[in-house]
């Protein structure tokens, strides 16, 4: 038998009753910590212990467990089955510990070193992060902000589970375990190149229709704020290309004759830092919505208060 097998072996044959009264919590830090990490040395870093007493607590939970739990491959540590069934229960157990223990404590944010997860689309990290960070690097310099992407369909498991402490979008989550405040209101605006050779200083609808559009590309069952207004009239854009991502549109517009529709701060961003010409969009579009959003067991953190509390302040002076 080859020392795989027989470690295997040893697993499967381990006791899988385990007595939760026994068995030693910081043993779960640091199996969440290789989950997240994929590494031993890694997670030893991010939980401040030595490689050689990170290994051990691994050999002390496979024992306790019965199972291997992570397995050494080129892309790293990887779970076993039953490691990614334990992940989550264990993420979200630890969260919610340590939520429980910051609760009643102030926040020191001077001297601080909690790191913030906020995701976001591409509006949210042009618009109001970098203005919003470069504050906090004055104001809290120990603070730490992860930007992650923002994904529908898990932002409400993520908030749920702790993976994300705070949301920017355009649309409110309807249950009532979620926090929403509306942080400030936007409106559309047209760019284009100057010098274009069919427009002038203000953009008609005649001329808005007969141009070529850059379109933000999205769920095939949502459908832009303009081309539902437009749609009222019986109108529609000519769409010569669809990206996914916002960045995009600007260094097209830059160098050909298509314009594109795009929330009013950000076309204002990109007008001044591409060249570009602002042009108001030729029909009436209401107001639409920028959210916060946060789960409701970060209520009462005080350091989650004092951080959003702030980037609501900041997203209002814009």
């Amino acid at each position: 038998m080859s020392n795989e097998q027989y470690s295997k072996s040893k697993y499967c044959n381990a006791n899988l009753a385990v007595n939760l009264r026994t068995l030693d919590l910081n043993l779960l830090l640091v199996f969440d910590a290789i989950h997240g990490e994929r590494s031993i040395s890694k997670a030893a870093q991010k939980l401040h212990l030595s490689q050689p007493t990170v290994s051990n607590a691994l050999a002390r939970l496979r024992e306790r467990l019965g199972d291997p739990l992570f397995e050494r491959s080129a892309q790293g540590m990887l779970p076993t089955a039953k490691a990614k069934r334990l992940a989550e229960p264990i993420r979200h157990a630890l969260t919610t510990l340590e939520r429980g223990l910051r609760g009643d404590e102030t926040f020191d944010f001077a001297l601080a070193e909690r790191e913030f997860v906020v995701a976001v689309e591409d509006y949210g990290e042009a618009v109001i992060l970098p203005g919003f960070t470069r504050w906090l690097a004055e104001a809290a310099p120990n603070l730490r902000i992860r930007i992650r992407a923002e994904s529908s369909a898990q932002l409400k498991a993520e908030l749920r589970e702790g993976a994300v402490d705070l949301a920017l979008d355009y649309f409110a989550l309807p249950e009532s375990v979620y926090r929403n405040k509306c942080v400030m209101t936007e409106t559309l605006m047209s760019l284009s190149r100057p010098g274009h050779p069919a427009l002038g200083e203000r953009l008609s609808l005649e001329q808005y229709l007969a141009q070529r559009h850059i379109v933000l590309g999205g769920p095939s069952n949502a459908r832009p704020m303009i081309d539902l207004a437009l749609s009222k009239r019986g109108l529609q854009r000519r769409i010569a290309v669809t990206v996914p991502h916002f960045i995009s549109m600007p260094l097209m517009v830059q160098s050909t004759d298509m314009i594109c529709t795009l929330p009013r701060r950000m076309a204002q961003l990109y007008a001044d830092n591409f060249r570009l010409r602002l042009h108001a969009v030729p029909l009436r579009i209401p107001q639409f919505p920028v959210y916060l959003m946060w789960h409701e067991s970060l209520e009462a953190d005080a350091g989650h208060q004092w951080f959003r509390n702030h980037l609501m302040a900041f997203c209002q002076r814009l």
